[in-house]
């Protein structure tokens, strides 16, 4: 099982034990990934998976603020909300691997080694729920591009003073104030469902052309892992 793998790898045991798990692993967690990669990352993960137990609390992940502006209903049903989010620093990385699920994936763990003591304070810096990915797609908004950065919102107490990554691909950036549409959706998020929500989103808004055409924001709201994921697209209203 996953939890095996962690385990070994927790423990000390070596390569070893997580070869033997390496079929269950792929399938489950990370499916895109080689082998080599895979070795690495779970080699890599093995102190923040650590530290993450210790601290992960669901009560104390701190959800990004934001205002309401509208929710949209039909016939009881959430078509959309309508949201403001305030100018905020994030920490964020920039990812191009073949497959979308692969990137997202690597961009995630790499956070979680900047959130889990690999940083200038060298402290456990909390987790803020979503986790987002910006991306792209052509003008016609019928593919996307390869390019994605997975950002994590730096909780309320570090937004003035950020910790610095060690990790030199990770940048801290500073984003303005932005009025989204969001709409939830659950399961995984590959190319194809991104699509789907973005073409789906699209269709149901009065004015999509006040949005941005070719970038958007997937809000993860579960561990990317997880095969009934709760996540949002996002519509980006033009400045």
């Amino acid at each position: 099982t996953t939890n095996a793998v962690i385990t070994s790898a927790l423990e000390g045991k070596g390569a070893t034990l997580v070869e033997e798990r390496i079929p269950p692993l792929r399938l489950t967690l990370y499916p895109h990934l080689m082998w080599d990669e895979l070795c690495v990352s779970v080699a890599d993960m093995a102190e923040p998976i650590q530290q993450l137990t210790r601290n992960n609390n669901p009560q104390e992940r701190q959800s990004i603020p934001f205002t309401l502006i509208q929710r949209k209903e039909k016939l009881g049903d959430l078509l959309y909300e309508k949201r403001q989010y305030g100018k905020a620093k994030w920490a964020c990385i920039k990812m191009k691997e073949k497959q979308y699920e692969q990137s997202i994936c690597l961009g995630f763990m790499k956070l979680m080694r900047y959130i889990c003591e690999q940083n200038s304070s060298g402290l456990y810096l909390g987790i803020t729920v979503p986790i987002v990915t910006i991306v792209h797609t052509n003008e016609a908004q019928s593919a996307m591009t390869q390019a994605v950065t997975v950002a994590y919102y730096l909780p309320e107490v570090l937004q003035d003073e950020p910790p610095h990554p060690f990790d030199s691909d990770i940048i801290i950036e500073e984003w303005p104030a932005t009025i989204v549409y969001s709409r939830s959706f659950r399961g995984i998020t590959n190319e194809d469902s991104i699509m789907r929500e973005i073409n789906l989103l699209a269709a149901i808004l009065e004015s999509p052309e006040l949005c941005l055409r070719d970038t958007f924001i997937i809000a993860g709201y579960t561990n990317p892992a997880a095969a009934n994921r709760h996540n949002e697209i996002w519509f980006l209203q033009r400045p």
